[in-house]
């Protein structure tokens, strides 16, 4: 469970980097008046990272079928951002 958890933490920390990075880039083209990656994208990326901050805290602070769960929840909506906002 310790590696399931440890993982799904990095891969939090990685959703808000990335959320960092479309807020900065929404900043900049807005400064610069380029277009930056839209309301859309930014209202995916905060979701997102409100949701597997909220599901990595429930992890963190369950043991067994819980924490497995939230570290699930972590990955698949990970997943989900960067395939629909990222590779798409």
């Amino acid at each position: 469970m310790t590696l399931v958890r440890t993982v799904s933490g990095v891969v939090a920390g990685g959703v808000l980097v990335l959320l960092c990075v479309v807020v900065g880039a929404a900043v900049i083209g807005a400064r610069r008046d380029f277009p930056g990656p839209g309301a859309q994208s930014l209202a995916w990326h905060v979701v997102a990272a409100v949701v597997v901050v909220l599901a990595q805290v429930f992890a963190d602070r369950r043991r067994g079928m819980s924490a497995l769960l939230g570290s699930g929840a972590v990955l698949v909506t990970a997943g989900v951002l960067v395939w629909t906002q990222w590779w798409g």
